[in-house]
């Protein structure tokens, strides 16, 4: 298009492409004139507003990148309204928009210079949602064509793609169903010459296919990275004046002087040692240059000198693996620290667990619920109940931290998806298992790789709960450290390493295959060849807990704890479901009141019934199927209650609302003058069926019964 469109004479310009068999378009000068860049992404019929501000000054004293990007869900992008009673407009995001904006934000952040330290802020807005497909990776792309165009130093394009396993080919953009239906749910992020990023939840898939897929996926996003180079070009980007905050030469140099003989096997030492050494290594640093500099010059310099030190011992990490071959603790690189475990810890949980791996812990619980405790889960995308949920907790003491309580922010709703994601796979259907599933990691101490602590641990107090999985989980958290193209990979990474390392990838899976994988880069991205190579090493790793693990507890238990609700099933015909209910809920809520249990009704006449008393639940059963049983002619109805006595007979409830009429000549074998001379109102009395009429009325004799059970 060549048309003005906006008060400042600017043209609007597009660029389009072919991408995965749909063509994406990139547009800019239409909306957003305020903003530093705004970019409109179009695929089908999905929108994305990619928006990104950048500071003008320089923010001094942070010590870190101030870099934010959020994924704004809009419910009008589906044509919805959001289904609560109570609040119709957007408010705080959803887990999903929050997992979202940091699948986003991690292949883009590596990608920044070190040292930049202006305000950046991206914001993706989705103005339309193609329901063919998720609308995040669309996202991805407008948010890294939107920073492209602010001349800040970012070093993309960066693309998304969404792939999975459809009738065993790799599909790129499947539908929502067919990521469902399958085995494999990828996403893979990439520049144009490596992977950045890599996300995924998998049905058991093995390593070689995943791999399979990664290839696929950065060949296939290419056309995406392409079209952002071109609208670079075509818009005449200015490239910003910036300086990088960086470490003091001078600093640097007299730091690494000072450290030199301090370093190497004085710090090798398994922790918390590690962590005391280091310690004791800080204080001597800020004494030794306080001394030499002054007091007040050096309160000015203080947190240089720390940079200083944490650079130096990174280095110092990186050397001991690549030319000694030795890790900060002294492991080899495949080893894994020392495993502990135990289960049923706490008495009243439903099931429990302690996992224990070198410093790190995950204490888990799973408590069982009834199917109506499900979570609703209403946003843009989705209208579904969620019935098995992973949550996960790391309070300030877990790192040794004074850090005030909160809700959980983005990097513990992050862990506990993953953890949740790693699970799945094996959680037993609802026809197979019908409860709802609580489990929540609550971490007691940190030093790397929480999130697959949270994953073993939840699987162990799944097994110590009774619930059926298919087959046990266990993850490993992997590093990687690249000393010009040869990689170092390291099996169950720590704090220190995570640090000072070129990746951060986590694995979980069964003995049969993946189940869940995040991969993160630190470095420009890396080749498939390097990332099959760690998932390799990541199985062995995964094997060697899975074994001490299955030490702890070989299987699931054959039964539930006695505290843990029992859930019976039993099938209805639908249309007997408003008899259940009754008016107003007053038949269902009479039984509950009186059985003590708890019933839930799906739309396809099964009813839940629950409760943590057997003779409860067969109490509210005979309750319900007495109320959907049909009269059966020849049959013998005890205890049934005498409703009303009239001259000619009476009527007599055999089921619950269903009623017949005992007339006077089947009353007795003797002749009755009158019914009242027998039965009165609340009798209770045995009758048999003798026959239905073409009416629908019930006939009942009372003699019949009686010489029915005789004859028996």
């Amino acid at each position: 298009m060549s048309q003005t469109i906006n008060p400042f004479g600017k043209k609007l310009i597009t660029v389009e492409t072919e991408l995965c068999g749909r063509t994406l378009t990139l547009e800019v000068n239409r909306v957003g004139f305020r903003s530093t860049a705004a970019v409109i992404a179009r695929y089908g019929e999905t929108v994305v507003l990619g928006t990104a501000m950048v500071s003008p000054k320089q923010i001094m004293g942070m010590d870190y990148f101030p870099l934010s990007i959020d994924y704004e869900e809009k419910f009008y992008a589906a044509g919805k309204i959001s289904g609560s009673r109570f609040i119709k407009r957007e408010g705080r995001p959803s887990e999903d928009a929050i997992l979202i904006g940091r699948l986003i934000d991690r292949p883009i952040r590596p990608l920044w210079p070190k040292g930049y330290r202006r305000e950046v802020q991206g914001v993706a807005t989705v103005l339309s949602m193609d329901p063919a497909f998720r609308p995040d990776m669309v996202a991805m792309i407008a948010m890294s064509a939107a920073f492209m165009l602010t001349g800040a130093p970012f070093d993309g394009p960066v693309a998304g793609l969404r792939v999975g396993l459809v009738d065993g080919k790799l599909t790129a953009f499947p539908t929502p169903e067919q990521l469902n239906d399958g085995p494999l749910d990828l996403v893979v992020a990439g520049t144009k010459d490596a992977i950045m990023m890599v996300e995924a939840g998998a049905n058991e898939v093995s390593e070689d296919e995943i791999a399979d897929a990664l290839a696929f996926a950065h060949k296939a996003m290419q056309p995406a990275i392409k079209i952002q180079e071109e609208l670079v070009k075509k818009v005449g980007v200015t490239k910003q004046e910036y300086e990088l905050v960086l470490p003091n030469d001078d600093v640097q140099k007299a730091m690494d002087e000072w450290v030199k003989d301090k370093l190497g096997n004085a710090l090798r030492a398994p922790y918390p040692e590690r962590n005391e050494l280091i310690a004791t290594l800080r204080d001597e640093m800020h004494k030794h240059f306080e001394n030499e500099i002054g007091e007040e010059n050096y309160a000015e310099v203080m947190t240089e000198y720390e940079e200083a030190l944490t650079m130096a011992l990174h280095k110092d990490v990186r050397a001991g693996i690549v030319k000694d071959g030795k890790r900060p603790d002294g492991r080899k690189l495949n080893e894994v620290r020392p495993l502990s475990s135990e289960v049923s810890l706490l008495p009243r949980a439903h099931g429990s667990s302690l996992f224990t791996r070198g410093m790190t812990q995950a204490l888990n619980i799973v408590t069982l619920a009834p199917l109506s405790y499900a979570q609703l889960i209403d946003t843009m995308e989705r209208d579904v109940q969620k019935r098995y949920m992973h949550h996960y907790n790391a309070p300030g003491y877990t790192v040794g931290e004074v850090k005030r309580l909160g809700s959980p922010g983005r990097r513990e709703i992050g862990h506990s998806a993953l953890a949740e994601r790693a699970l799945l796979p094996v959680i037993p259907t609802e026809a197979d298992f019908p409860y709802t599933i609580r489990s929540v990691t609550e971490i007691m101490s940190q030093n790397g790789s929480t999130s697959m602590a949270a994953t073993c641990s939840s699987c162990l107090a799944l097994m110590d709960a009774g619930v059926p999985i298919t087959r046990p989980v266990s993850g490993i958290a992997m590093g990687l450290m690249m000393d010009g193209d040869k990689p170092y990979i390291l099996s169950d990474i720590a704090d220190a390493e995570d640090f000072a390392g070129d990746m951060d990838f986590k694995v979980t899976g069964t003995e049969k295959g993946i189940t869940a994988l995040q991969m993160d880069m630190k470095v420009h991205g890396l080749s498939v060849d390097i990332l099959k190579e760690a998932l390799q090493q990541g199985k062995e790793g995964r094997k060697f807990i899975l074994d001490h693990m299955l030490s702890v507890i070989k299987a699931p238990r054959g039964e539930m704890s006695p505290y843990a609700p029992r859930v019976e099933a039993i099938s209805i015909n639908p249309d007997k479901i408003r008899e259940v209910i009754g008016k107003g809920g007053e038949t269902i809520q009479k039984i509950t009141a009186e059985t003590g249990t708890e019933i839930d009704i799906k739309d396809d006449g099964t009813v839940m019934i629950a409760s943590p008393d057997g003779d409860s639940i067969n109490k509210a059963k005979q309750w319900i199927e007495n109320i959907v049983a049909e009269p059966e002619v020849g049959r013998v109805y005890e205890n049934c209650r005498v409703v009303s006595v009239l001259d000619f007979g009476a009527f007599v409830e055999i089921l619950p609302g269903k009623e017949g009429l005992v007339h006077v000549s089947e009353m007795s074998e003797e002749r009755v003058n009158k019914p009242s001379d027998v039965v009165k109102e609340g009798d209770t009395v045995t009758v048999k069926l003798v026959a239905i009429d073409d009416r629908g009325r019930l006939n009942l004799s009372m003699k019949a019964a009686v010489r029915e059970k005789n004859n028996g």
